[in-house]
């Protein structure tokens, strides 16, 4: 008889670097927002298990029980909040910040907007002088290094004023997670300046900001196209001399339909991980979705944990 063929050996772990540099910190508490599917209860749980976050589940008591029920989960171990809604809850979860109580928000099975409302409202919520922002974190096959797309989930359509919000929380979120540099690309359809392409000129605008300092710790280069920002044949074919050129590791897109459609190119076609993470409010922001793996889950919380910890850092510098 054949012989069987040998299976193919498992895929490394994915973000393990992520993973084994958040697990040198301590757990961060983290108010889990409207926790009343499978999904993000489990998402959730072993994120505590994995030494990552210590939870407060807050929700519908009830709701959550019977999921965990369902489930087999033992909520024994974790504060519970009990809220009679979703925006209740995201509401409550920010009151728990604004106290003191903890020091991150971790998305339930409410909608995004929902709890975005809660954070950025001007009176009870979580605003800083920085504009809130979304970063993807990729792990893509075969890409050397982790890729940082922003913005692909908050800001529709930034304006230049905002695009330096979110160049800098990028920035920021690359030294958080131990980037040795921050080779920023700004994107566009092509790598020259055409008036006709307002991204480009935002692209140029940006680079020329950093130049002046108002755009710190990264180094930027754009516009440039996707192909010219990742591969370093396509940037010397078109004579493009940088040092971000074909070796960016942050990407800005120029608006929320073309990151999404890049973040989802990646997760779908490219079988990338991404987690997902919201910076600019006074605490990280976990986003997770439904699809995402368990790897990716896991990953998001140990960006929220290396952000928590580069916050305790800065502002113990300020202190001193």
């Amino acid at each position: 008889m054949p012989r069987a063929p040998t299976p193919p050996p498992p895929p490394p772990d994915r973000y393990q670097r992520l993973l084994a540099a958040a697990s040198t910190l301590p757990p961060v508490v983290t108010a889990v927002v409207h926790p009343c599917d499978n999904s993000s209860l489990t998402a959730a749980l072993d994120a505590a298990r994995a030494g990552l976050i210590r939870p407060i589940l807050v929700g519908p008591r009830a709701r959550i029980d019977a999921v965990a029920k369902q489930a087999g989960l033992d909520l024994s171990p974790f504060e519970r909040v009990d809220t009679p809604h979703s925006h209740a809850s995201a509401a409550q979860a920010v009151a728990l910040v604004r106290a003191g109580r903890a020091d991150a928000l971790m998305k339930g099975s409410l909608h995004t907007d929902e709890l975005m409302a809660e954070i950025v409202n001007r009176d009870t919520g979580l605003r800083t002088a920085r504009r809130v922002s979304h970063c993807f974190v990729f792990d893509v096959p075969g890409h050397a290094e982790p890729l940082i797309v922003s913005d692909a989930a908050v800001n529709i359509a930034p304006t230049l004023e905002e695009k330096v919000d979110i160049v800098q929380n990028a920035i920021d979120l690359a030294h958080a997670l131990r980037f040795p540099e921050a080779r920023v690309a700004i994107l566009s359809a092509t790598e020259t300046v055409n008036p006709r392409i307002p991204s480009t000129i935002e692209a140029a605008a940006l680079c020329k900001m950093a130049d002046r300092g108002q755009i710190t710790g990264g180094v930027l280069d754009g516009p440039l196209a996707l192909d010219n920002a990742i591969s370093l044949a396509a940037a010397q074919i078109k004579h493009i001399d940088s040092p971000v050129a074909g070796r960016a590791n942050v990407l800005i897109v120029p608006n929320l339909e073309s990151g999404n459609l890049l973040a989802k190119s990646l997760s779908f076609l490219a079988n990338a991980e991404a987690a997902g993470i919201v910076l600019g409010a006074s605490v990280p922001v976990i986003l997770t979705s439904r699809a995402d793996s368990v790897s990716a889950r896991l990953a998001s919380c140990a960006v929220a944990v290396l952000v928590a910890a580069a916050r305790r850092e800065a502002a113990a510098r300020i202190i001193a």
